[in-house]
């Protein structure tokens, strides 16, 4: 049985490292890098769980050679975060942040082509590797979307505002039109001081000139909120509410964001 390396790289992309490991690894496996040995199923699955917690992995192959026993590949390996990892090992990354890494892979390959050994070694972030735009329909471009949602839930703007282009147009609805990355990052610094802005993504529609989602918006009260536009809240109070969220992309960045509701307002009250 032939080792195939394409459908591997396509599971590898879906982000399920359990599908990864049952499928592609041999049960006496072992993979070897700079940070240390790991040995059979259950020592890869401890290993992935540990350095995809909150960072998506995401590798875009430059050049690769298989033979029956081996295959050796070229990949330059994209890092999307949507938590805090302090102690990611090429450093410390928050929600939206992104890098890339070169590695050099080795596969050894058994009887019954699944990977024996893998061998790793990389190089420091950002050196000589290529890069994409930052979102479109590619898998990593789609995981950089989710670090942007985990930036903007965050109510981090130095980092959402990096996804947009200077001249960036936001159209909600229930305000006027808001111009610009200085403009939005403005509006909802303002907003958040009082209320909250959560993301949950059910859908993601990706090509490289716009993203399409269905989402659900939390809006949670930490300080009275009675003008609120989508509903009144006390502190503590939350309201839902279903949202398609339009993303027109120039070159890989948002140049116009348009929102439209597509569940009712759902409002918790604390307590």
């Amino acid at each position: 049985m032939s080792f195939d390396y394409p459908a591997y790289l396509d599971c590898f992309l879906s982000g399920d490292d359990d599908a990864l490991v049952a499928r592609f690894f041999a049960p006496d496996c072992e993979m070897r890098s700079a940070s240390g040995v790991r040995r059979g199923h259950e020592g890869m699955r401890e290993f992935l769980a540990w350095a995809h917690d909150g960072v998506r992995e995401c590798p875009r192959v430059q050049h690769y050679l298989q033979d029956a026993d081996t295959v050796f590949a070229d990949i330059d390996m994209d890092f999307h975060a949507t938590a805090h990892r302090p102690d990611f090992p090429f450093g410390e990354m928050h929600p939206g942040d992104s890098l890339t890494v070169k590695f050099l892979a080795r596969y050894d390959l058994d009887d019954n082509g699944r990977v024996k050994v893998l061998t790793t070694a990389a190089w420091p972030p950002g050196v000589g590797v290529t890069t994409l735009p930052p979102l479109g329909g590619h898998p990593s471009q789609v995981a950089a979307y989710h670090a942007y949602a985990a930036a903007f839930s965050a109510g981090d703007p130095a980092r959402y505002t990096r996804f947009y282009t200077d001249d960036v147009v936001l159209e909600l609805g229930s305000v006027p039109r808001i111009e610009g990355a200085a403009g939005i990052a403005d509006f909802y610094t303002r907003m958040f001081q009082t209320v909250r802005e959560t993301l949950t993504i059910h859908d993601l529609d990706a090509t490289d000139e716009h993203l399409v989602v269905d989402c659900t918006s939390r809006f949670t009260a930490i300080a009275d909120a009675p003008d609120f536009v989508v509903a009144p809240l006390a502190k503590g109070d939350f309201v839902e509410v279903g949202v398609k969220v339009t993303y027109t992309l120039r070159d890989g960045y948002v140049a116009h964001i348009g929102i439209e509701r597509t569940r009712a307002p759902q409002v918790t009250r604390a307590g």
